[in-house]
């Protein structure tokens, strides 16, 4: 292979791999399962304790843990450069190099690489390539919660490069980490300046605060019978919740001939189920089911205010939603919210500001999601 840079890497013909020499290997024969039990891990002397909570499905990085302060059941230990692999419910595809030492989920492998045949970290591209998460959902056993044992995941078998091979691989994955890791930092940066701007706009401008029923229409979705919905285009478009939302407008595919609750063109499209917040922009009249609920609002600019105040309000609204299988708000909650709405004149820069700091956001988050979709596509192709 030769040196290459990340923007270039498009497929994985241009990496020019040969796997004449590569050999049909085993996990068990590159890594071991490390079983030592912490039993009383808050008073054990390690600090960070890693739950499957705190995995990232397709994350080749743990980089989320929790404190051991609380913990009173029995964990297990592991060390730094250590791989850590989710072996409950194995369709979440989680499996990640863990870069500190600390203890861990009796629902976790913790598996030690052997650095004669395999370089550090190498393993950890092989534990997210589709063909060994394929393998180890067929072999999950259990009823209500299905786990992966070692003994099983240790028969994968999987084409192994030479040192010098493997070497000039993990060059590229753990590059292409870094660019994500580094553009998600970036995204962090700008949702603290997102939610600040916001918070001393929608809470502490100068302003005359109101709630939101006082300023918009409120209506709640109704699903029509479910024998009125067709595919074959008679009557009105049919949303029944944010699965059918796009980046900006909904994707339908469903019409129903008995439309109950519209959402004029141009209005504010919110979820009131999980997730609680989700929005989108009628790009024309919708009937809506009981996911949604539509905001009209007449003037654009207040309405672009709205949609992003409603934006900066998520949090807010799904530690007031209820409901125990479909976390949800109701009516009263969301006609209640109070926003502080600015004169007139000031709307447009305000939306200005708010704009630049969302397009930005925007395109950083559209370039980890395709340097993810790139990383995972190529380990795949490799493995």
């Amino acid at each position: 292979m030769k040196h290459w840079e990340m923007s270039k890497v498009v497929d994985i013909d241009s990496l020019n791999i040969d796997k004449s020499n590569w050999v049909l290997t085993p996990i068990g024969d590159l890594a071991d399962e490390i079983s030592k039990r912490v039993d009383n891990p808050s008073d054990s002397g390690y600090e960070k304790f890693v739950g499957l909570e705190h995995f990232v499905s397709g994350d080749l990085k743990i980089r989320q843990w929790g404190s051991t302060e609380i913990l009173t059941s029995s964990t297990k230990a592991f060390e730094s450069g250590d791989i850590l692999f989710a072996r409950r419910n194995a369709y979440l595809r989680r499996a990640s190099l863990v870069s500190f030492d600390g203890v861990c989920s009796g629902d976790a492998f913790v598996l030690r690489e052997n650095h004669e045949k395999v370089v550090p970290g190498f393993l950890t591209f092989v534990m997210n390539s589709n063909a060994l998460w394929d393998f180890a959902n067929a072999n999950a056993a259990g009823t209500m919660s299905k786990r992966v044992k070692w003994r099983d995941l240790a028969n994968y078998e999987f084409l192994l490069p030479p040192k010098d091979q493997q070497s000039e691989i993990a060059e590229l994955f753990w590059a292409m980490d870094e660019m994500i890791e580094t553009h998600s930092k970036v995204s962090e940066k700008l949702d603290i300046v997102f939610l600040s701007t916001s918070k001393k706009t929608f809470k502490e401008g100068s302003g005359n605060k109101k709630q939101l029923k006082s300023i918009a229409q409120i209506i709640m979705g109704q699903s029509p019978a479910g024998n009125t919905y067709n595919e074959s285009g008679e009557g009105m478009p049919f949303l029944q919740g944010n699965a059918e939302f796009g980046s900006i407008c909904p994707s339908f595919e469903k019409y129903t001939s008995d439309p109950k609750k519209k959402a004029p063109k141009d209005s504010i499209l919110f979820s009131v189920r999980a997730p609680v917040g989700d929005l989108n922009i009628a790009d024309q009249e919708y009937c809506i089911g009981r996911g949604l609920a539509a905001i009209v609002i007449e003037n654009s600019k207040l309405r672009k205010f709205i949609y992003y105040f409603l934006k900066f309000e998520q949090t807010e609204l799904e530690r007031n939603s209820t409901g125990s299988t479909f976390k949800s708000v109701n009516k009263d909650v969301l006609s209640s919210l109070s926003v502080v709405i600015p004169k007139e004149d000031q709307l447009g820069s305000i939306i200005t500001q708010i704009d630049s700091i969302t397009k930005s956001l925007e395109a950083i988050n559209n370039k980890i999601e395709s340097s993810k979709l790139l990383q995972k596509s190529l380990i795949s192709k490799v493995f």
